[in-house]
């Protein structure tokens, strides 16, 4: 047993293609989504790990990057 801290695990990233701003032939033609399991109807939830392994793929050239573009769910503008 190691006494070393684990590091916080990101929320998954929940890709519904439904609630993607920047849908469209274009977009979506040209996103890691559609290309690896076409436009699934009831979404797909991807860990950081598996986010990760999609921007190391994206980077090489091997697939397109993932083009999820969510809305925002707040109109107040966050103090930086």
């Amino acid at each position: 047993m190691n006494d070393f801290p684990r590091k916080p695990q990101a929320p998954p990233v929940v890709i519904d293609c439904d609630s993607c701003v920047v849908r469209s032939a274009a977009a979506c033609g040209d996103c890691v989504v559609t290309v690896l399991l076409g436009s699934p109807p009831e979404g797909i939830t991807l860990d950081d790990s598996e986010v990760a392994a999609i921007d190391v793929l994206s980077r090489e050239g091997l697939v397109p990057p993932l083009r999820l573009v969510t809305p925002v769910s707040s109109r107040e503008p966050h103090a930086s």
